[in-house]
């Protein structure tokens, strides 16, 4: 079977496992987790930030980082389709109690103008706007990067009017590998960014949180409020220092595979999808619903034995990843090939 509904599905792979076995371990909570306590450090260092704290997720991640930068009763300004608007459940509402402003972007980009114009002015019936948040890569645009240029003119107005910055950069190493950019420049624009292991890099579980030392006390107090905190959790921390060590560079691979996808499904009678703007591991094209609709794309791609998720009534999204070789990408093409011809 070939996998491509995400990149969230991969499995560690023997060198990882055994760096998980061999891992040293202790009580998170008391700080006595060496492994954890080294791994914190190393992506602090990645990033630029005084530190870093392990989280179990993406989702958490961006939750605690919202909660330490805000108020209730403030607004976040983040563009129509981030994830944290889309797939977190309302979670900055119910625990942080900030209302959501979203901006419609281009391919998941926001521009100065369009963040200057949705600042709230001081006045009391309004929210004050507290945090922008920049999702980097742009899961539901496609794994976008997000050019650094943007960031830093929002950056620039952010500071002037003194507004918080949250980037939730779960596939940030992915934005990096593809940009040739270093993820510290990424961050310093940032108040808090997080990343996620348990995406391209293939690891189990867990996220990271980085900030100023004074923004990661108030992150990693409310990540003991909400249940966060673990205890032998080396265990997969050693799994993620693995994958920083070996799973990083190789993301370029599934860029590289993704592109060959996005190319051949363009030949394609009745797909629509332009390779040019496939610029990491996702790839969303387009069908003519008349002719097959994307939940029948995926019912015979399945029979084929590929799998991915219908994304909307015309869309369809893969995902490629450690686990998908090129090999398995020629026999997807060749998948799609019979499913579009019969299509027809």
């Amino acid at each position: 079977m070939i996998d491509l509904r995400s990149d969230t599905i991969t499995r560690p792979t023997e060198p990882m496992r055994r760096a998980m076995y061999e891992a040293q371990v202790g009580d998170d909570v008391f700080f006595e987790d060496p492994t954890v306590n080294r791994l914190q450090e190393r992506v602090a260092a990645l990033l630029g930030k005084e530190r870093a704290l392990w989280v179990a997720s993406g989702t958490m991640g961006n939750l605690l980082s919202i909660k330490a930068l805000t108020q209730p009763g403030e607004e976040v300004i983040l563009e129509t389709e981030n994830h944290i608007f889309v797939y977190e459940a309302a979670g900055s509402a119910v625990v942080s109690g900030v209302q959501l402003s979203p901006i419609q972007g281009k391919r998941g980009l926001i521009t100065r103008p369009q963040v200057e114009a949705a600042i709230r002015p001081a006045d009391i019936h309004q929210p004050r706007t507290s945090v922008v948040v920049i999702e980097n890569t742009h899961n539901r645009a496609g794994g976008a990067v997000i050019p650094l240029g943007e960031i830093e003119r929002i950056s620039e107005l952010c500071q002037q009017r003194g507004i918080s910055m949250h980037m939730d950069g779960a596939r940030l190493l992915n934005a990096v590998v593809a940009s040739g950019i270093e993820a510290r420049r990424y961050a310093q624009h940032f108040d808090t960014v997080t990343i996620c292991f348990s995406k391209g890099l293939g690891v189990p579980m867990g996220s990271m949180i980085a900030g100023s030392g004074a923004v990661m006390d108030r992150v990693h107090r409310f990540r003991k409020m909400i249940g966060g905190g673990q205890r032998q959790v080396g265990i997969v921390a050693a799994a993620a220092l693995y994958a920083l060590d070996h799973h990083v560079e190789r993301l370029a691979e599934d860029h590289a595979n993704a592109k060959r996808l996005a190319e051949a499904l363009s030949m394609l009678p009745d797909v629509s999808v332009n390779p040019e703007e496939v610029d990491t591991n996702i790839v969303i094209f387009q069908v003519d619903p008349a002719r097959m609709s994307p939940t029948d794309v995926v019912v015979e791609m399945q029979k084929r034995a590929v799998l991915m998720f219908p994304f909307g009534p015309t869309n369809v999204r893969c995902v490629t990843h450690l686990d998908v070789s090129s090999d398995d990408i020629e026999a997807a093409i060749g998948a799609f090939s019979e499913v579009f011809k019969k299509g027809r």
